[in-house]
């Protein structure tokens, strides 16, 4: 199914996997784990046979039977004849453009029965039948109930989708392809509880192969049967879920420390029992040469353990002080085209407020956080900042970064004014060496996500306003962005599906969408953050 054999990829000069041999056997799944930054997207993108311009590699992948890809970043326009859910999900059989064919070719047939237009009609109307045209819709309708979508936003334009939403159709697709293998990159993002755990069902009873990359801990103990490893550039094989890759590792390095203590002790020993006779006599000198043999060997196999991954660290600067009345709300309308997904919100955020913004999928909540940041004019409505006010605006899809400007040069409009200090902040959220030249296209999801956060600290604000901060993190990192977030004084207002975020964010009052009612934080609200 897949077989990778002296793997080696660079991106912009950093060797990222050296090395690398492993395979995903027929009907075996396997998952990609590893911090922020190591190089698994990188990795995953040269498996599939399209790595970008920037990623450099050699070494030998070879492929058999059908590959399907799931994305971390969606494709703008989709992948069908129609820019819309529907389309792109049939895409995946070719059906979109066959279901096409066939109606042009049986109005063709209509307007003049030739025997020839006869047979082209009758071909593709075999092959639609061939590839489950005629039960297509009851194949959607399936995925889009376990995945929680409804179907009329199959027929909406991707556009008008939220993150959410778009994650579920791309999902459909990738299941509806039906291919011999199944790559996902990070599949639970914008996934509430009840998507995911629908998800978690469907790919463990999955009889394709699976290779994944993801940070969500209940998939990969749930859904994997190997783990691949990737750090310090090197691809480890565990056999057994995330957990059992937890406990063979940590053995595996119990037995490691044990055994380079050993050889340590050997070496200590062996050196002293040749310098004790190094000066003796002809005899003597003799066994010392002997014993200083044995320590170069020894030294030369010597057991290296790979340094413990330390905790993630994340800082915000205290904040200079803003007015009582952080930011007004007034008549809040955001409408795209018919569909109306905010249609009278209205609150006051005071100073030190911690707001979260809770609903379903498609409720309007990335439309309400853009506009409260300024990106997105309302439809009608206003919103006001109070006196002293400096927004900071995390976007869930990262589109505050610029496409063609490094890390560095990220750092260029904020207060920061030297390369040095712009290169500690970049490194104390964990970009440093020569990532922080690279552009954002050349960063992993994670280290995205960690370059809009340092835009965050860099920036001295007081009011942060943020969409899904999380997403694309690696454990550590969202463990390191709640600690960032619960000692800090400011005003928060923010989304997210970490049950785990929400609750070290400590809210103050909720907004409950589509209710459009804000209220104050109550700790049932805290189930609402997975399962809506």
């Amino acid at each position: 199914m897949l077989l990778v054999t002296a793997l080696r990829v660079e991106v912009a000069g950093r060797v990222l996997v050296d090395g690398a041999s492993f395979s995903v056997a027929d009907g075996e799944k396997a998952a990609i784990v590893g911090r922020n930054g190591v190089g698994k997207t990188s990795l995953l993108s040269v498996v599939l046979g399209h790595p970008a311009a920037h990623v450099r590699h050699r070494g030998e992948v070879v492929r058999t039977g059908t590959v399907t890809y799931l994305p971390q970043v969606p494709i703008d326009r989709g992948l069908g004849v129609e820019p819309i859910g529907l389309s792109h999900v049939l895409s995946a059989r070719g059906l979109d453009r066959l279901d096409a064919d066939v109606h042009a070719a049986r109005a063709a047939m209509a307007a003049d029965p030739t025997s020839e237009r006869i047979e082209a009609f009758s071909d593709l109307e075999s092959t639609f039948t061939a590839r489950g045209g005629y039960t297509a819709e009851a194949e959607v309708s399936r995925l889009a109930a376990g995945l929680g979508l409804g179907e009329e936003l199959l027929l909406e334009d991707l556009s008008s989708l939220s993150g959410g939403q778009r994650r579920r159709v791309d999902l459909m697709r990738v299941l509806y392809e039906d291919a011999d293998l199944l790559v996902l990159d990070e599949p639970t993002n914008h996934l509430d509880r009840s998507a995911k755990r629908w998800l978690f069902d469907e790919l463990a009873a999955l009889d394709s192969s699976l290779l994944l990359i993801s940070h969500d801990l209940a998939l990969l103990d749930q859904s994997i049967d190997k783990v691949l490893h990737v750090a310090d550039g090197k691809v480890a094989e565990y056999k057994g879920n995330y957990s059992a890759f937890l406990r063979q590792s940590a053995e595996a390095r119990q037995r490691s420390e044990l055994l380079a203590k050993r050889e340590d002790v050997e070496i200590k020993r062996l050196k002293a029992f040749a310098d004790a006779r190094r000066h003796s006599s002809e005899k003597q000198a003799r066994k010392a040469k002997i014993a200083d043999r044995k320590v170069e060997r020894l030294e030369a196999t010597r057991t290296v353990i790979a340094p413990k991954e330390r905790a993630a660290t994340f800082r915000l600067p205290a904040p200079p002080r803003s007015g009582d009345d952080v930011m007004e709300v007034s008549g809040l309308r955001v409408a795209y085209g018919r569909h109306v997904v905010l249609r009278d919100t209205s609150m006051l955020v005071g100073r030190g407020d911690r707001i979260l913004v809770v609903g379903r999928n498609g409720a309007g909540k990335s439309s309400l956080l853009r506009c409260l940041a300024g990106t997105q004019d309302p439809t009608a409505g206003k919103v006001r900042l109070g006196a002293n006010v400096e927004l900071g605006y995390f976007a869930q899809e990262h589109e505050q970064l610029d496409a063609d400007r490094t890390a560095l040069e990220h750092m260029a409009d904020t207060p920061i004014v030297t390369e040095v200090e712009r290169r500690k902040l970049l490194g104390a959220f964990g970009l440093s060496g020569e990532t922080v030249l690279h552009r954002p296209d050349e960063l992993s999801g994670g280290e995205r996500a960690k370059l809009a956060l340092a835009l965050l600290a860099a920036g001295k604000v007081n009011l942060l306003v943020l969409d899904e901060p999380t997403n694309n993190l690696d454990p550590a990192s969202v463990v390191a962005v709640a600690r960032m977030l619960t000692g800090w004084p400011g005003t928060v207002v923010a989304v997210s599906h970490e049950r785990a975020f929400a609750e070290a964010l400590h809210p103050t009052h909720a907004v409950l969408l589509p209710e459009e009612h804000v209220d104050l934080w109550r700790e049932e609200y805290l189930d609402l953050v997975e399962q809506r």
